[in-house]
């Protein structure tokens, strides 16, 4: 249970106690000096909006934060002495934190990082650097067969569902999204009314579960699910083929986070894991599938429909480029997720030893649409661990034309990253369905983090073009960015991911030979 009952409890205690042991020792009463502060500062913590930790852990919260005011000088040495050199979570976490609160994010003495390891990357700057003028880019999403297309910010709210975040923190999401321009994911767990409540732009995510557009039977329902996608705020619908951080597994909510109203949103009985089929039953093949990207687009009154997938057998998703080839029907965009993704539960197999990593997957799909042909109609949206905007830079150099970013949000919310989101017991009430704790996040005040904090990122991105010598991210390229591949051997990215030529795949004899073996197993009507 939060400590907020429990300090009152031993507060209250210990004063009484004091002064009934003053009757019998005169000096028992100096300890009032001690216990009376202690109170006036935790009725302060209780009271506060900054900090959610302090108003579950009145006092006792302070610690954390002493420990947070020496971790500039421990960090540095945890990041020197690790063993590979890479950064660790620790670091991006204390810098969205200082962006999402309007904190100064500069370091002096340079770099943490030792330069000559393998594996640093880096970007090639400019002697002619150039001025941005553009500080709002946007890229536009809808193909030819949408009739409503959206122009989405590069960085965005990736896939968190309500169930598996609480109401206040998926409000403080929302509401950060419409108040900085940029748009916010559902997850599968269907479409809440506090995805709504603030108007920020809406991507409903469509998981094998169906929620929000589900019938009795599980399925699909067509109804349903054309009377939600007609709301204004809903810019773009993604069907949901695969996660990440456990592909080839359905979504699991554990049921000790199951409300009433969670399940009357989804549509699912009380008292049990929700567990998502793995699989969807509105379609089983590759053509399939582009028939029910078509019919949502049409229900949904032309609005842009894509996918999102880890990407896992080659020939699988190669045999969704031939279905687009013989239908003639493409979806406006494709997420590529990337095995590091984070989740709020998974069994640890999935999330240690499944799934192809981000930018392997990322170039491979941007690859597979190149020599398809198909490259020029359909966006490609990146998501897994993008916490900086150098992150940014080197999956767009990859062929990304946006990102999604969940872990970097969450931090941005305030999250401590104790992982406990699987227990209902997250100390920062965004992880949780107990109100006792998810009542304690200010909303307001959080929505203003995740607003400044994805501002501060879209700055930076710009930076890091114009040192480039660049002045828009179609003209960021993989040779930009290198990377010390072992040594003093060091590749930039055009080499250690090449790409095929366009429409190379329509040609048998232009076929890559690494290619060849996939291609020609990849069929269009079954997986």
């Amino acid at each position: 249970m939060p400590f907020r009952p429990l300090f009152f409890i031993i507060s209250i205690s210990s004063i009484l106690g004091t002064l009934f042991l003053g009757q019998f020792w005169d000096d028992a009463y100096a300890l009032l000096w001690l216990l009376i502060p202690l109170l006036i500062l935790g009725l302060y913590d209780i009271f506060q909006r900054q900090h959610t930790i302090l108003k579950l852990y009145p006092v006792i919260g302070h610690f954390r934060f002493l420990f947070e005011s020496i971790r500039p000088e421990i960090q540095q040495y945890f990041v020197e002495s690790n063993t590979n050199g890479m950064p660790v979570n620790r670091e991006f976490r204390a810098l969205i934190y200082q962006r999402a609160k309007g904190q100064r994010d500069t370091r002096p003495f340079g770099t943490v990082f030792d330069v000559y390891r393998n594996g640093y990357e880096w970007v090639n700057h400019s002697l002619s650097p150039k001025t941005i003028s553009n500080h709002n880019p946007r890229i536009r999403f809808g193909g030819r067969d949408c009739t409503e297309p959206y122009y989405a910010s590069p960085l965005n709210i990736s896939a968190m569902s309500f169930g598996a975040l609480s109401k206040h923190a998926i409000l403080a999401l929302n509401k950060g999204a419409k108040a900085g321009g940029f748009y916010h994911n559902t997850g599968e767990g269907g479409l809440s009314p506090y995805h709504l409540e603030h108007g920020g732009d809406i991507v409903w995510q469509i998981g094998t579960s169906y929620f929000g557009c589900r019938n009795d039977d599980g399925g699909f329902d067509a109804d349903l699910f054309a009377e939600k996608a007609a709301l204004d705020t809903v810019k773009m619908i993604e069907i949901k083929l695969s996660q990440g951080a456990k592909p080839g597994h359905g979504g699991i909510l554990p049921a000790v986070k199951l409300t009433p109203e969670i399940a009357a949103i989804r549509h699912v009985p009380m008292g049990q894991d929700v567990v998502s089929p793995p699989a969807h039953s509105a379609f089983s093949t590759p053509l399939e599938l582009l028939e029910f990207v078509q019919k949502l687009r049409q229900l949904s009154g032309g609005k842009p429909v894509g996918f999102k997938l880890c990407i896992g057998r080659k020939v699988e998703f190669l045999g969704i480029c031939k279905a687009m080839l013989k239908t003639g029907i493409t979806p406006d965009f494709i997420t590529v997720d990337g095995a590091e993704g984070g989740t709020g539960a998974a069994p640890v197999e999935l999330t240690n030893s499944v799934g192809t990593p981000l930018r392997d997957g990322l170039i491979f799909v941007h690859n597979a649409l190149l020599g398809s042909g198909l490259r020029d109609s359909i966006r490609i949206i990146a998501s897994g661990k993008a916490m900086s905007a150098f992150h940014m830079l080197r999956l767009m150099a990859l062929g990304a034309d946006t990102i999604n970013a969940a872990r970097a949000m969450m931090f941005a919310l305030g999250c401590i990253q104790s992982r406990k989101c699987n227990e209902d017991t997250c100390p920062t009430g965004i992880a949780t369905q107990n109100p006792a704790r998810y009542k304690a996040l200010d909303i307001d005040l959080k929505a203003e983090r995740v607003a400044r904090y994805h501002a501060s990122m879209i700055t930076n991105l710009t930076s890091l073009l114009a040192t480039a010598g660049l002045e828009n991210l179609q003209e960021l390229k993989p040779w930009h960015i290198n990377r010390r591949v072992n040594g003093t051997d060091v590749r930039h990215y055009g080499e250690l991911y090449p790409c095929i030529a366009e429409a190379c795949l329509l040609n048998e004899k232009k076929i890559p030979d690494c290619w060849k073996n996939d291609w020609e197993q990849a069929q269009s009507c079954c997986w």
